[in-house]
Order: structure tokens, then sequence, then C-alpha cells
């Protein structure tokens, strides 16, 4: 703004202007007297002109200095009416002021003046600073705070403001307990349960499990409603579900108590899709997390979470399905998807064993007998059954088996990559192999795990079953092999020494689907005594494997011992140790640790008393009820054992 000066002011220098230039032309002319006396008045109004000056100078800097002081005033009435509380942070973020709004709702009364404001409230104030804004609670109530840096003469101050947002958090709060979620509740085969059942046992069976489910939903101000004779689609409110989830879904136990005949549980499989932002994206969701139930053997409850999934239950031993038109219909398209192919390129799960490589030999087999070339990619170094590779290629021909690395180079967007004994992505023989292929087949029956495979083709996972051997044997059955064909001897051996392992000589997890397996198996040409061969160790992996035995410790019903050598063939006899000290009297689980290179394993097995699969879990492994696995990326066995020890105890008290 420019400066305004006295209209006196400009008529004394309009003045002095005159004269000065009068008294200098009468200087420079003939009246030299005159001149000076026009010279003396002009040094008089410059004298006026320069009072006027300097006193309306004065004037100015009081008016501008009351102007400033009321604007000063100003600023602090303004930020101490504001009806937020305000708070001003010095250098060291100690309160230096604050409003009187703040004294009432954030410091109760307290003086905080030279205080730390930390002290008082919970706020992070870096957060506050750095993303802008942060949330803190005070005294009940909830405050989204905003700040404001200022720095003057070399003097920073922070000043905060606190929002109060608390009836937007209640609203907020209320409408997330509020948001409805499905769930999907299934009855585990119950049609295989039900055929053979009177007509009184169902009708009695069907009252007692609908009088469940609605006893489950009376706590809820949920609906259910049924959709066919063993499935379930319930809405429940997240306010409700937090309660069944803290309560971790007890009507898994109560479904247990009603049985067929006396003799057959009933199970429920349950599926929940929490967070979801519609009711069908939520239902897509409830049934994902029912598929994985399932496909981890029934008898459990899946949540989905924002990191994964929650499991619960799962502690009952998968039954059996007795029918096979699933495998049937496997069967058929499997054999539609090799006919319409290039080649075929069959892998299993890193350090192979005798159920992924025999898996993988009999599919091999009944891939070649449809016309079509196969291959099986091993690595061959890392692989725990080379003998039977070495078997099988001595009878059929040395182009069966190829490296992965000769598979990837291979493999073309015509061809078709079989996954078998795996359906985990980490897992995998070759992941650049799975990656570049385009068709996909995954036949498997480990327990479903969060990283399966989830671009397959066809997807055949029976937890049921006892091996992928078994699982490949049913399906081969149904192949339409040209006449007077018949797969190799050394591949059915393949397959029945897949089923062996698995089933610790038909003793683990064998159904009468197993026995049937076997059977058509010694059709085909099996020989048990070449079967009985593949398993034969030297004297010196029997020794090894008596050392692990010899230095179990018993915890919990639980006997875990620690390999603290080194040795080629520690994969192949640590599980073998494994299955020995289940033969000890009141062991209901058995652990053997073991290193390789950086890397702790621990492999897992059980009778069935205690779910090893879920034990794994917690130490990023998994696999079966009653055989599991996992591996542990540094620190040392000792170190390893503890954390076992600490997932045992935590699994009991569950339980």
């Amino acid at each position: 703004m420019k400066t305004r000066f006295p209209a006196a002011f400009y008529i004394i220098l309009t003045l002095l202007i005159i004269t000065s230039a009068s008294a200098s032309a009468l200087l420079m002319t003939a009246s030299p007297h005159t001149g000076l006396a026009f010279l003396a008045v002009s040094a008089a109004l410059f004298i006026a002109a320069l009072i006027s000056a300097l006193l309306y100078s004065r004037n100015s800097i009081r008016h501008i200095s009351r102007m400033n002081s009321h604007l000063e005033s100003s600023a602090a009435e303004y930020m101490n009416s504001l009806p937020a509380p305000v708070a001003v942070l010095g250098e060291d973020r100690q309160c230096v002021w604050y409003n009187q709004i703040f004294i009432e709702k954030i410091s109760l009364g307290q003086d905080l003046f030279g205080y730390d404001l930390c002290g008082i409230v919970n706020l992070d104030i870096d957060g506050v600073v750095n993303n802008g804004f942060s949330y803190c609670s005070v005294n009940g109530a909830v405050y989204r705070v905003t700040a404001e840096r200022f720095a003057k003469n070399d003097i920073s101050f922070l000043v905060l403001y606190f929002h109060d947002e608390t009836q937007y958090y209640l609203l907020k709060k209320s409408s997330d307990a509020a948001r409805p979620n499905v769930v999907v509740i299934t009855i585990d085969n119950y049609d295989d349960i039900m055929q053979n059942a009177k007509e009184s046992e169902k009708a009695q069976a069907s009252v007692e499990t609908e009088r469940l489910i609605e006893n489950f939903m009376n706590g809820t101000n949920g609906f259910i409603k049924k959709t066919s004779s063993n499935t379930f689609y319930a809405v429940i409110e997240n306010r409700h579900l937090d309660n069944i989830i803290a309560g971790k879904f007890h009507i898994l136990e109560e479904a247990r108590a009603i049985k067929i005949n006396g003799n057959h549980p009933l199970t429920f499989s349950i599926g929940v899709g929490p967070g979801a932002e519609t009711l069908a994206e939520s239902e897509r969701l409830a049934r994902q997390c029912l598929d994985m139930a399932l496909g981890r053997g029934g008898d459990q409850a899946v949540v989905k979470t924002d990191t994964g999934y929650r499991f619960f239950g799962g502690i009952s031993k998968g039954v059996e399905k007795r029918s096979r038109s699933k495998t049937r219909t496997i069967a058929n398209a499997l054999q539609d998807l090799v006919l319409s192919s290039g080649r075929v390129f069959i892998m299993g799960h890193r350090f192979g064993d005798l159920d992924s490589v025999g898996s993988a030999c009999g599919m091999a087999a009944a891939v070649r007998l449809l016309g079509k070339e196969a291959f099986i990619a091993v690595d061959r170094p890392k692989n725990l059954a080379s003998h039977l590779i070495d078997v099988v290629e001595q009878q059929v021909d040395n182009e069966l088996f190829i490296t992965p690395g000769a598979a990837e180079s291979a493999i073309t967007e015509n061809d078709l990559l079989i996954v078998v004994d795996t359906h985990n992505k980490d897992f995998l023989e070759s992941r650049a192999l799975y990656d570049k292929a385009k068709q996909v087949v995954v036949i498997d029956h480990h327990r479903k795990t969060v990283n399966f495979i989830d671009n397959a083709v066809l997807f055949h996972h029976e937890p049921y079953a006892s091996s992928a051997s078994e699982m490949v044997t049913e399906l081969i059955q149904y192949f339409r092999f040209p006449p007077d064909s018949k797969i190799p001897d050394c591949c059915a051996d393949a397959l029945l020494a897949g089923i062996m392992l698995d089933t610790k000589n038909f003793v683990m997890r064998t159904g009468s689907r197993t026995f049937e397996a076997a059977a058509f198996l010694k059709k085909l040409g099996a020989d048990t005594i070449a079967v009985k061969l593949l398993f034969s160790n030297s004297i010196d992996s029997y020794r090894r494997r008596t050392q692990i035995v010899a230095s179990a410790k018993i915890h919990q019903k639980c006997a875990i011992a620690a390999a603290d050598f080194k040795s080629d063939d520690i994969r192949l006899v640590a599980p073998q140790a494994a299955d020995e000290l289940l033969g000890i009297t009141d062991v209901d689980a058995a652990f053997v640790l073991y290193k390789t290179g950086n890397t702790v394993n621990i492999s897992a097995r059980s009778l069935g008393a205690m779910n090893v699969q879920v034990i794994m879990e917690q130490l990023g492994g998994g696999g079966h009820q009653t055989m599991a696995a996992t591996q542990i990326e540094g620190g040392s066995i000792h170190d390893a054992a503890e954390s076992l020890t600490r997932v045992i105890d935590a699994y009991i008290s569950n339980e």
C-alpha cells in the first residue's frame, strides 16, 4: 500500500520549489538582495517540510504499532475461541500454549505448560507431521489431529488442531458391526452316509441337524435358508460373527454328536466371507472358503482374512468317498485334454519321493498308451526315489525322464502340464515350468493350503485318498486305451510303491478304494517283491535311523528327535525315523528335526490322535492330519525345537 502524506505537506513542498526557483533567478539577475530574501524563505519552507515529515512518520509508527498489537490480540482471541482444542508445541515438543477448550476436553484442567504432550495424550506426533493427520483417543472421545508448522526468527512452532470425530467413529463402528456376511454350511459326505440309512434315521438326523443350525442362529439377528439336502446359506452381521469366531465355531463339536445308526457322526464344513463390499462378493468368498475347508478334509470352518485364511476345527479323520462318479468324470475330461494337446509334461514336488515319482510314471505310461509323447521333469540329484527312476529307465527307455531345464525349453503353448502329488506353487519341482505352461492339470491328495494352483484347467483334489498314486490308478481305469494295450509292469510297480509309502504298508489312511487300487495294479502285473526292494536301505542308513530314534525325547505325548549329523540320505532317513517313533507307547505324534544347509526341516507323523498338519501350519508348513512337514529358514535346530514345543503346547491347550 502506498504512503499518503497530509495536504499541508504538499503545499509547503510546492511553495518551497517556487521560492527556490525564484531565488535562483533573482540571484542570477540584478536583484541579489531580493534573491537572498527568497532563499531565506525557501530555507524556512524546507525546515517546515522536514518537521512535517518527521511528525507524520512518528504518527504512522504509532498507528502501525497499535494495529499490530490489535492484530496479535485478535489472533490470540481467535485461537482461544476456536470450537476445537488447539495446542502449540515448541522445538522440544513441549506445550507452550493451548486454548481454553483444550483444557476442558484434553487436559481436564491440568496445567500442561512445559510438559511433553505425549505423556498425556497417546499421539504419534511424527505420524501427524509426516502423514498430515493421525487419530487418537482421549477421555472417551476420538480426535483427528492435524498439524501446521511455523518458523520465525530461528524459532519453530508446531500447532496441533484436534478435530472431534467421535460421532463419525461411533457411526462407522455401528455400520461395520451391522455389515452382513454370507456363511455357507454343508454336511460332509451327506449322500454317502445317508445312502444306507433307514428312513427313520434319515428323518431323525435331518431334524437334529436343522435344530442344531437353528440354535446356532438363535443368538444372531440373521437368517438361514436350506438350499439343498446338505447345504445351508446364512447371512450374519459382523457383531454376531465376531462372537461366533471367538467361540471357535462350537457348532462343529455339536455336529459330531449327531450320529447315523449310532456309528457315523455328521461333520460340517463352513465357509465365511467377511469384509466384502457386496453380498455377491461375500458369497463368492464364502464359497471359496468352503472349497478350502473341503479340500482340507472337512469338519472345519474357514474364514477369509486380509492376509489369507483362518482355520477352526479339522480334528476328525477324513471320511472316504465311496462314489467314483467324480473320478470317472475327471478321467474323461483329462483324456480329452491329453488327446487335444501336443506333448504332455509331468512333474511332482521338490525332493520327490516314491509317491511323487510313482504317480508320474503311471500317468506317463497311460499318456503314451493314448498315443502322445510324455516326459517327466525330475531333478535327479535332489530326488529321493532315484532307485525307482533307474528301474523304470532300464525297462522303458532313457527319454522318459528329463531335467526341469530341458522341460522349460521344450514346452510350448499347445503342450499340457500335469502336476502330481502337490498343489502348492512353492513346492513344485520347477516353478518356471509351471509359469510357462498354458494348460495345467493338478492331481493331488494333500489337504489344501493357501498358496494353491488357482489356474488349473482340471483340479482333481481328493484329500480322502491315501496317495497320488491311488488317484492316478483310479483315473487310468477309466481311460479308453487301444485294444491289447497294457501299462508296463515297472510303472505298475511304481504306482504300488507310492501307495505303500504313503499308507505305511496299508496301515495309515487306508480305505476300501485303496485296496481296490492295489488289486487293480496287481492285475496289471505289479510285483510285490520288486516293490519291497524299492524300500530297502543300506546298513549305514539303518544305523543313522536308529541313532535318531535313540535321541528322542517325550513332550506332551510327542516324541521329538533331532538329527545332529549330516548325511546324503537324511531326507529319507528322517521320515523313516519319525514312523518308527510312533511305535513307542503313549506317543501320539513324532517330530524329527534335521538341517540341510541353512534350513531346518521338520518331519511330522501321527496315528490320528493329533493333527500334525495344524501344528506344521503354525510353522509355515502343511500336509495331512497324520503326515506333514515344514521348513524353517535360518536359525539352529535348538531354536526350531523350542518353537515346535511352544506350538505343541498351544495346540494342546486349544484342544
